[in-house]
């Protein structure tokens, strides 16, 4: 039976396999792709569509992407899906998050180890109470990187631990104007005591469907403010660029590939 998934590229990337490097960069933002692959080799424009532009060059000689998902888990487990239909076994998303755990800092990198399943795209790929959580080689790759870019400075540390994805930005900021404020609100108190590090909306559904696929994915984010440092009287700060973010990322996938190159002699 024909299905509109039958064409030669991929239904919503707009890819085919050929175009595509096997090590994979995901920002959220289409804006942020070719900033991203001006820190490639040769990179140049794949394919623009929707909320999903791509560009490919290399790194180490190895072909690389860099390929924009979207705000939130379903439009970004469309792109995991396509990517890894295209080949690709290696997945970092770089992007930007707001801060929980009061040791993080507006500026602060945050490597996401696990994710909150707070969100709903999961559901439809992993059983409840199965954690959505990165690769161990792609954590400690991104950990690697963050290292000599960071300092002891707020706003230029890194962390790693578990972040929170949810569906909607506004039930995060604004919770106490929602019907369901007093959930929202004892939730986010729970997550607190647990001691996770930050809110974003794709980590948890990019895990979930690496870990469907078995595939490497893992994410690092930049702290854009942390609303309980204000709340507690601490200094923040907003922070509005995510260089280190991007840098860590490529600097990541470059060790990725250098330890798998020697895997393969």
């Amino acid at each position: 039976m024909a299905s509109i998934l039958d064409g030669q590229k991929q239904f919503h990337l707009q890819i085919s396999a050929e175009e595509i490097g096997r090590y994979v960069i995901l920002p959220g933002d289409p804006g942020r792709v070719p900033r991203i692959a001006r820190l490639l080799d040769d990179p140049h424009p794949v394919a623009a569509n929707r909320e999903y532009t791509t560009y490919t060059g290399t790194l180490s000689g190895e072909k690389v992407s860099v390929v924009s998902t979207g705000i939130g888990g379903p439009s970004a487990a469309i792109a995991v899906e396509e990517l890894v239909r295209c080949g690709v076994h290696t997945l970092i998303r770089v992007g930007t998050c707001g801060g929980m755990d009061t040791r993080v800092s507006g500026g602060d990198l945050v490597i996401a180890q696990a994710a909150v399943r707070a969100e709903g795209t999961s559901r439809e790929y992993l059983p409840e109470g199965y954690p959505a959580t990165a690769s161990f080689d792609v954590i400690t790759a991104l950990a690697q990187a963050a290292q000599p870019l960071s300092s002891s400075q707020p706003g230029a540390g890194f962390h790693v631990g578990v972040v929170q994805s949810k569906d909607s930005f506004y039930g995060e900021t604004n919770p106490e104007t929602m019907p369901v404020a007093s959930r929202l609100e004892q939730a986010w108190a729970a997550y607190l005591a647990c001691g996770c590090l930050a809110s974003e909306m794709e980590a948890a559904a990019i895990f979930s469907v690496a870990l469907c696929r078995g595939i490497r994915a893992g994410a690092v984010l930049t702290a854009l403010w942390n609303v309980e440092r204000s709340k507690a009287g601490l200094p923040d700060q907003l922070c509005q660029s995510s260089d280190r973010a991007i840098r860590c990322a490529v600097d990541a996938i470059g060790l990725l590939i250098a330890k798998d190159q020697l895997a393969a002699r």
